[in-house]
């Protein structure tokens, strides 16, 4: 198949191409290097079989633009792009809103043109500040529209309702998956999140910061599992079109247990610093995985510690 992964630069992106390659597909990786990477997918290029293109979704691309010598019409599109970190939602919250809105009615006319396959990565942000816990892709979620995360809580709301509107109107082949908390190598240590922040602190011996009394939870999943669990989702049976599967991992844990977990595997003295609670952090975040567990099979396989080990390594090598 030839599958396009908007956003490929990214750190599921690039993840998610390399595992596309592996499994013999044609992979075209757009990006626009706003949060991406050149250096995540630098060693995918000597492959015949992966192609990368500069571009920004907000911006028209004629969909033959998306088919390279060798390529054929494309068959299934990713649809990743977008920037992700709490820290970019002060940094560039305009950006993250039309992304989210224009850019995604442009990938969705990118797939329709080839009546290709479409996945759009959604959040678990989807679900703000949830009043009902685990929680189940029926819940419809406990957002504050106007407040400093509303950019990407909104926008990515908006993108799940434009794509559930392709599916009705044009009848796309389309699923979405509401991404819970990933973790893993080629994060961004600079990404502002729990797991890179208490690796790097840890590493450089700096203090661990933890907003509030560490007592609000995530419920992280190790990015091979997050990879497995999306291509389940895109190459899952026809009768699944138009539905909604969350995609993480239920193991849920308090942000304090992270930080000391994540010190004592650095092997590191750093103590830990309490700082004010962030505005609108939502207090529990855990995933029903029902769903995709008793209709497509898939359930996460890296335990936490094994995980977070592999990321600490990588880490090493650039902190």
């Amino acid at each position: 198949m030839h599958i396009v992964v908007t956003g490929g630069a990214g750190f599921i992106g690039s993840h998610l191409c390399e595992a596309l390659l592996a499994g013999g597909h044609q992979v075209t990786a757009v990006d626009n290097f706003l949060t991406g990477n050149r250096a995540n997918v630098q060693h995918l290029l000597r492959h015949p079989a992966f192609r990368l293109i500069e571009h920004d979704i907000v911006q028209p691309l004629h969909p033959p633009a998306l088919m390279g010598e060798g390529t054929g019409p494309v068959d299934a599109v990713f649809h990743l792009a977008s920037p992700a970190s709490p820290a970019d939602f002060s940094r560039m919250p305009l950006e993250i809103a039309i992304i989210n809105s224009q850019g995604t009615h442009n990938v969705l006319e990118w797939a329709r043109h080839y009546n290709a396959r479409f996945l759009l990565a959604s959040t678990s942000e989807a679900y703000g500040d949830p009043l009902v816990h685990p929680q189940p892709e029926e819940y419809r979620g406990n957002v504050n529209t106007t407040g400093p995360r509303a950019c990407y809580d909104e926008g990515k709301r908006f993108a799940e309702a434009l794509t559930s509107v392709y599916v009705r109107e044009f009848g796309l082949d389309a699923r979405i998956v509401r991404i819970f908390n990933t973790y893993g190598p080629r994060m961004n240590p600079d990404d502002g999140r729990s797991v890179p922040n208490f690796i790097t602190q840890a590493l450089r011996g700096e203090p661990l910061t933890v907003y509030g009394d560490g007592s609000q939870t995530r419920s992280y999943c190790y990015i091979d599992d997050m990879v497995s669990g999306l291509m389940a989702v895109m190459f899952a049976p026809p009768d699944t079109r138009g539905m909604v599967f969350n995609v993480g991992n239920p193991d849920e844990r308090r942000i304090l247990e992270f930080a000391h977990i994540i010190r004592e595997l650095c092997g590191s003295s750093s103590e830990i610093k309490f700082c004010p609670a962030l505005q609108d952090d939502p207090a529990r975040r855990c995933p029903d995985i029902t769903r995709i567990s008793n209709m497509l099979g898939w359930q996460p396989r890296v335990p936490l510690r094994e995980g977070l080990i592999r990321t600490i390594n990588w880490f090493k090598t650039i902190v």
